[in-house]
């Protein structure tokens, strides 16, 4: 697998994680009861985005992992 390759493959495998990851954890503002005026109620209170950043990277990479080794010991 070329290196451009291998970087667009990472890309969309990583965002299709982060898509996956997002709604975790997730408690919106209607549930914690704490409704800012102004703002939509499903809105999430905490959405942590640093941390789900850091485990789309980590499952990403493990998926990539896998996906280039199986890549590379068929061809």
């Amino acid at each position: 697998m070329s290196t451009p390759m291998a970087i667009a493959v990472y890309f969309t495998i990583w965002w299709t994680v982060l898509f996956a990851i997002l709604p975790f954890g997730v408690r919106s503002q209607h549930e914690s009861g704490d409704i800012v005026n102004g703002t939509d109620p499903g809105a999430p209170v905490a959405p942590r985005l640093l941390i789900k950043a850091v485990v789309t990277t980590i499952v990403a990479a493990i998926l990539f992992a896998g996906l280039y080794a199986y890549v590379e010991w068929t061809a």
